[in-house]
């Protein structure tokens, strides 16, 4: 069975960008989606990892986070935040509510999927 990297970004210059860098990962699918909601109602077993941007429509990613970590079946699964938020609290945030990694916008798509290679070997 596949392994399924959920992507959360709502631009579509966000999601270009995110699925160039993620689609040499090796046995490994991308899914894109554009809200919180979306990715909550995918997030399955085959997830091997969540990606998502912060700032999103109606609930935010910090929010997703927080909803993903306070689901025991899902509370595993490693995430990446990619976001322009310029908050310097942000980053310590993220930590405190379980984030495995940080990347500001713009972003290297090399270090980010050579990253997330990392966590999803690690979990």
């Amino acid at each position: 069975m596949a392994r399924i990297v959920l992507v959360v970004e709502d631009t579509d210059i966000g999601r270009d960008a995110l699925e160039l860098a993620l689609a040499r990962m090796p046995n490994v699918i991308v899914k894109i989606v554009k809200s919180a909601e979306e990715a909550l109602a995918l997030l399955g077993e085959n997830t091997c990892a969540l990606v998502t941007d912060l700032n999103l429509p109606r609930m935010d990613g910090f929010e997703l986070i927080e909803a993903v970590r306070s689901d025991p079946e899902r509370r595993r699964i490693p995430i990446m935040v990619i976001s322009g938020n310029s908050d310097p609290d942000t980053p310590s945030r993220l930590v405190a509510l379980g984030a495995n990694a940080y990347f500001p916008k713009p972003f290297s798509p090399a270090e980010v999927r050579s990253r997330l290679e990392q966590l999803i070997h690690a979990s």
